[in-house]
């Protein structure tokens, strides 16, 4: 196994950029595998569906593995995968295959989420067992070095967005090339009058249009979990590049946490499920929860 397949392997996240239907470039943090054939497998559950959405009308996605938080690595780089990616409108309940491969790495690493394999919380989260498959076929890999510097100049500005990306060291710039196909890359940001001023190595393909910065973490376990998405719009000037903020997107846990996130999180993924489901005349399917245990018992405990 070479060296650039070892550190994604190792790598517990990744950043997943799919096109809206205006062609605007939008990216969340997820988990997925590599596959033996070369290519990727990534999932969403129907509580957050519109990365498959996008994926069905526009299938130019790019994947970047940049956060090297509990992956043991001693010299990480970022290595951004650009390719084409498919979504068949398909619902898999059943960890069998690839997806059971998939689903006992997520466990191993995760070992939190298996309390939703126990009564009552798996009545409350059958959605997250709800599963769309999503394969990406990589077209280019590239490496590159992650940011030296960090974001400066933040705390305290008044720009959309900054009382978050100031608690980061570094952010995900989620741009479009000259064909409008997502071009990610992690670097810095400093905060100026007129928007947040970003670091664009010079052999990264960005062109000026809709853009956003993406800010997530997790702990060792893949857990405590946030991430954030400034979304605005990107332009050069003889001093670089300078991404002007229009709002922040929160989808998960707020920077400003509340007790009553969760319960916010769970109705929002089981309407959303319901509207899938309702929209394509389908009844809710059953999730096999002995499966799903019997996978959590091969595990250490943790």
């Amino acid at each position: 196994m070479d060296t650039m397949s070892e550190m994604i392997d190792a790598y517990r996240t990744c950043e997943l950029a799919t096109l809206t239907r205006s062609g605007s470039p939008v990216a969340w943090p997820t988990t997925g595998l590599r596959l033996d054939d070369g290519t990727f497998l990534l999932t969403t559950s129907l509580g957050y569906p519109q990365k498959a959405f996008n994926i069905r009308r526009d299938g130019r996605v790019a994947l970047l593995f940049s956060d090297p938080t509990a992956s043991g690595l001693d010299e990480p780089a970022q290595i951004l995968v650009r390719g084409v990616a498919t979504c068949p409108d398909e619902i898999h309940v059943d960890p069998v295959g690839d997806l059971g491969r998939l689903w006992a790495l997520l466990m191993r690493r995760q070992p939190s989420c298996r309390k939703y394999l126990s009564w009552p919380t798996n009545k409350l989260a059958d959605f997250y067992f709800m599963r769309l498959l999503i394969t990406v076929r990589p077209d280019e890999i590239v490496s590159r070095p992650l940011p030296v510097t960090t974001n400066q100049a933040l705390a305290g500005s008044s720009l959309a967005g900054a009382e978050v990306l100031a608690d980061y060291e570094s952010v995900v710039l989620i741009g479009t090339d000259a064909d409008g196909a997502p071009v990610l890359v992690r670097t810095s940001v400093t905060a100026e009058p007129g928007g947040y001023r970003v670091d664009v190595p010079a052999d990264v393909p960005v062109v000026a249009g809709p853009a956003g910065l993406l800010v997530h973490r997790h702990d060792d376990q893949l857990w405590n979990l946030h991430n954030a998405n400034v979304r605005g719009h990107l332009a050069a000037d003889g001093r670089g590049w300078l991404l002007r903020p229009e709002r922040l997107v929160e989808p998960g846990q707020k920077h400003r946490s509340s007790v009553l996130d969760p319960i916010r999180i769970s109705r929002g993924c089981q309407a959303t499920t319901r509207r899938y489901l309702e929209h394509r005349g389908l009844t809710r399917p059953a999730v096999p929860w002995d499966a799903y245990r019997a996978i959590r018992d091969r595990l250490p405990r943790g």
